[in-house]
């Protein structure tokens, strides 16, 4: 449990610098309902444990929200920000370090910043036992403090593996391809893409342009053009509703990608292939 409010800053020695993973701050907080924050850099990466309530997260241009029990990790180099619509405990550390880096980028490959361990107490518990060093003043191991973040970034790992290994990189891809082809007359995000794969959308764009050298929003639009251009043989079929069929939202927006795409207009290569 928190002692209300609870925080503690931390200065790395310079060994622990080149070599461990350090905390920066740690703490445990009681936030009331409507407490929000926004910054635009931390330098520092961030893990979250929602103990009670509830964390709605604004990060990449997504919002998502994190529950009790579940875990935020954040990249807080980036611009972030937060917000509890009820009352709710949190406990969190700051962390930074030569690995901390690939570690937030391992574990955020395939979850997102929202992370649901089935078991959540070896990671509670490592984050307790750096909270409790902080809070009774005991002298300040690097070396195992940096075991118990590794221990917590391990855990968060696992779960990744663990979930992932089931596809292979092709499976996935190949997954995601079928999805494009089934829904590319709606709308379709990034996001939406990579959540069907259960990837975040860093990780995704990766994983897709390594696969098939197109980004997913490249693949995206091909498809729509190769759709406008098998329906553009219709000789009474609209531009507009070829537009709307093909996924695009305007009749102007089909027309400009499909010149910067063809080279052509829609009406000029209609009447090239009807005179063909």
């Amino acid at each position: 449990m928190c002692i209300r409010d609870s925080y503690y800053t931390y200065q790395p020695s310079a060994v622990a610098s080149r070599i461990y993973l350090y905390p920066t701050v740690v703490g445990c907080f009681f936030y009331e309902p409507g407490y929000s924050l926004h910054r635009n850099n931390f330098d520092s990466f961030l893990l979250m444990h929602i103990v009670s309530g509830r964390c709605v997260l604004n990060y990449e241009g997504c919002t998502t929200t994190a529950s009790r029990d579940q875990f935020v990790l954040l990249d807080c180099y980036q611009p972030h920000g937060y917000e509890y619509p009820e009352a709710s405990e949190v406990s969190w550390l700051h962390f930074d370090g030569p690995l901390a880096r690939s570690y937030y980028e391992l574990v955020t490959a395939s979850h997102g910043n929202v992370l649901s361990p089935e078991n959540p107490y070896p990671i509670v518990h490592a984050m307790t036992k750096i909270l409790e060093l902080f809070r009774n003043s005991a002298p300040i191991r690097e070396s195992v403090v940096s075991g118990y973040i590794t221990q917590i970034l391990t855990e968060l790992l696992n779960i990744r593996l663990e979930t992932s290994s089931s596809l292979s990189r092709s499976q996935i891809v190949e997954n995601s391809l079928a999805f494009i082809n089934e829904h590319f007359s709606e709308p379709l995000s990034l996001e939406s893409i990579a959540k069907n794969a259960n990837l975040s959308p860093y990780y995704f764009t990766r994983l897709f342009t390594a696969e098939t050298g197109f980004t997913p929003h490249q693949y995206l639009i091909a498809t729509r053009i190769n759709t406008a251009k098998f329906l553009l043989q219709t000789p009474d079929m609209p531009v507009k509703e070829i537009a709307f069929a093909s996924g695009f939202n305007s009749e102007s927006s089909f027309c400009s990608t499909f010149k910067k795409w063809e080279k052509t207009t829609p009406s000029e290569y209609r009447a090239r292939i009807v005179a063909s």
